[in-house]
This record gives C-alpha cells, sequence and structure tokens, in this order.
C-alpha cells in the first residue's frame, strides 16, 4: 500500500448516548462512501466529556468491551470494509475504569486497544476520578492498513510516549482527543493553548519522521455543576506528514477531515534526517527519574 484514504470526524457528543452513536454512524458512513478505508472518532465519542464533575452515579457510563460500543462499532466496520478507530470508557471490573480506544479490523474483529497513559486532573478535566491509568504500554497495534501508534489526549504533551510507539516500528501516529477553552481565558490566552496543541504534536510527527492525525471533537458543552462556564472544544483537527507538513486541517465547526496519506514519505525522510540512527541511548538514563535533584 503506498497512499491510505483517512477520514477524522470532528464530531459534537451530546446525550443521551444514542444521539452521539447517530452523528458517529453518519460521518463514518459518509466517510467510507467517499473511500476513507480508516477512520477515526474523537476521544470519548460517546456522549458528552463527563469528567468536568466528579460524581459517582457517572460510572453507569462505563461499559465493558466486548460490550453495546464496540459490538455497535463492530458490526459498522465489518458492514464498511473499514478500519475504525473509536474511544470508550472502559469497565474493566466495579471500580476499575480506563479512558480506552479500541482499534475495529475491516472484518468487525477487534484488532487492538490502547487504555490512556497519562490522566490530567485539572480544572474541567477531573479524570483521575475516573480512569485508571492505562497498564498495556505503548505497543502499536497491527492493521490492515498498517501499524496504528494509537495514543489519547493527554498523551499529546509527553513526547516519550510518541517516541516509545516509533521504537516498536509504529506507521501512523493517532490521537482521538477531547480538548478546548474555558470561556473565561482571553483570546489570546486561547491561541496560545491551541498554537502548543498543534505545535507539540507536529514536533512528534517530525522528531519521529511519523505521519500524525489528531481529531477533536466540537461544541460547547455545559458544566452541569454550574461552577464554570463549562467547556467550548476547539476542533482544529488536523493531519501532518512526517516533517511536520499540514497536510489537512479543520476548523470549529463540525466536519470530516479527509486527507490521503503517502505511506513512502517516512522512509525518505528517514534517510535524510535519521534521527533514531543518532539517539544517545546510552547517555538517557536519567530520563527513567522523576526530576534531576
Amino acid at each position: 500500500m503506498k497512499t491510505l484514504k483517512v477520514a477524522l470526524i470532528q464530531q459534537p457528543c451530546p446525550d443521551p448516548p444514542d444521539e452521539a452513536r447517530r452523528i458517529s454512524d453518519e460521518a463514518v458512513r459518509q466517510a467510507a462512501g467517499r473511500g476513507a478505508r480508516l477512520i477515526v472518532l474523537p476521544e470519548l465519542h460517546c456522549g458528552p466529556y463527563f469528567c468536568q464533575q466528579e460524581q459517582s452515579e457517572t460510572f453507569d457510563r462505563a461499559e465493558p468491551i466486548p460490550g453495546p460500543s464496540s459490538d455497535h462499532f463492530s458490526a459498522l466496520a465489518r458492514e464498511l470494509d473499514i478500519v475504525l478507530v473509536i474511544s470508550l470508557f472502559e469497565r474493566r471490573a466495579a471500580g476499575l475504569c480506563h479512558n480506552t480506544a479500541l482499534v475495529i479490523e475491516r472484518d468487525g474483529t477487534i484488532a487492538g486497544r490502547y487504555r490512556k497513559m497519562h490522566i490530567p486532573d485539572d480544572p474541567g478535566y477531573y479524570e483521575k476520578f475516573y480512569f485508571t491509568p492505562g497498564d498495556l504500554g505503548f505497543e502499536p497495534i497491527a492493521t490492515s492498513v498498517g501499524k496504528l501508534g494509537l495514543l489519547i489526549c493527554w498523551d499529546q504533551w509527553y513526547p516519550e510516549a510518541a517516541r516509545l510507539m516509533a521504537l516498536a516500528g509504529a506507521e501512523i501516529l493517532i490521537y482521538p482527543t477531547a480538548i478546548g477553552w474555558d470561556r473565561r481565558d482571553d483570546e489570546t490566552e486561547q491561541k496560545r493553548q491551541l498554537e502548543a496543541w498543534r505545535t507539540v504534536q507536529r514536533g512528534h510527527a517530525i522528531a519521529n519522521g511519523l505521519p500524525l492525525l489528531a481529531v477533536n471533537r466540537v461544541g460547547h458543552e455545559p458544566d452541569p455543576s454550574g461552577s464554570s462556564p463549562g467547556i467550548t472544544f476547539w476542533g482544529n483537527s488536523f493531519a501532518c506528514g512526517p516533517q511536520g507538513e499540514l497536510l489537512a486541517e479543520a476548523g470549529v465547526e463540525k466536519t470530516e477531515l479527509r486527507v490521503e496519506i503517502d505511506l513512502r514519505r517516512s522512509e525518505q525522510v528517514r534517510r535524510i534526517w535519521p534521527f533514531l540512527r543518532d539517539r544517545r541511548i546510552d547517555a538517557y538514563g536519567d530520563l527513567l527519574k522523576r526530576f534531576r535533584d
């Protein structure tokens, strides 16, 4: 395979879950109809971003794998003959849940899962209350369209995660995400945050010589507690190549972002920028420390 047609589904994620699933279904079907062979949905797309507050009853949203969402989207992937990346609130056991992304193969089987490793705990993003850190490591998932280095949202800020995926043979880095603005921040601060988010991910693509896909949700979601203005998810999904070159980018509206990835570019780029060759692995031991006091 020399090129790969990809679709990133930038969508709002309302309640009830059936409505969010309908939005995803409709977009996936349209993207597959336009020729996409790999389709990626945003983080926790089966409903609102519930981590704006800590409520024990919210654990009722968690579901096992296999379960309702994985069964539904497995059937969809099989029907449309696509590789599909979905994201859900995984119930592993009572009181033990993960923020999990699944890769579903063209025949509807689950090719693999990734459990979010870096878990934030910031105002409006109280994920540590809900999610146990992942325990599956940074392992690419082999599919019929290549080895996918699947990471989730907060992982975007950690170059170690992208590097470990690359070192394990990932051919594409993929980040489903749910990130947005606090309306209390002024326009200048909002712009800085968005540009930082774009820049760090393009840096991961460059440092590892890999194409990268980032897909975000859109729309304003109020804080159910009323203690904050809520989150305006900023969209701006994008795809870039192994030199960080932008291949496609979206704005702040619901959209299907289509892009064709040239899978030969990584080989070409890594020959002229052999960053993996020149790594000083003998000198990086202190990276295993929390801080070099």
